[in-house]
């Protein structure tokens, strides 16, 4: 059993507070990803049922997968996860059965992002040691005023938040930074693995 695939380990007083912290950061990113999300109201596709970017054999810090495991029980008890391919938790018209609870980074999929990163100067591996700024969009969102001449409150900054989430995992693990795969919290999921071992 990998890193990724071991089941979220329950320590209940620690994961108390740091679940509460994580639903916080939850509640904080959605209201900032609504007002990015209205700045490009025009240019947006996103819509219920649209999964392109719902990609297969996604991990998490374990604090998230904690947060799944903990308001959606019967679901990963007793249902049963979508065939591999795209996100273990989709339905079958592909729309999201954790949408409440589901991961900081399908909270900002759709939106322009933004972030810092060194600049190769157009050549592999190499690094001119000049930060630039580099944005992006999902390719169905491209439509619109160029990503270059948008305001930088109408894009979502890659790497602040990524750093708070990172920081209540480590309190949790002691630095470890556990991830979980999401389709691992399933039950069958789980029974398939210890099938595969037993006639090891």
């Amino acid at each position: 059993m990998t890193n990724e695939e071991k089941p979220v380990q329950r320590e209940p007083l620690k994961q108390l507070k740091q679940l509460k912290q994580l639903k916080q950061l939850h509640d904080d990113i959605d209201r900032r990803a609504s007002r990015v999300a209205a700045q490009n109201a025009g240019r947006l596709q996103c819509r219920r049922g649209c999964s392109s970017c719902c990609v297969d054999e996604l991990t998490v810090f374990e604090v998230e997968a904690s947060r799944i495991v903990e308001a959606n029980g019967t679901l990963l008890r007793e249902g049963t996860p979508h065939p591999v391919g795209v996100c273990a938790f989709l339905d079958a018209e592909g729309a999201c059965r954790i949408y409440a609870d589901r991961p900081y980074v399908c909270r900002t999929q759709g939106l322009p992002l933004r972030w810092y990163d060194s600049d190769s100067g157009g050549e592999p591996g190499s690094d001119s040691g000049e930060v630039i700024e580099v944005r992006d969009i999902c390719e169905l969102n491209i439509a619109g005023p160029a990503l270059e001449q948008l305001p930088e409150s109408a894009c979502w900054e890659i790497g602040p938040t990524e750093s708070v989430l990172a920081g209540i995992q480590s309190r949790l693990d002691g630095g470890e930074s556990r991830r979980v795969s999401l389709r691992s919290l399933f039950a069958s999921t789980q029974d398939d693995r210890r099938s595969v071992d037993d006639t090891q």
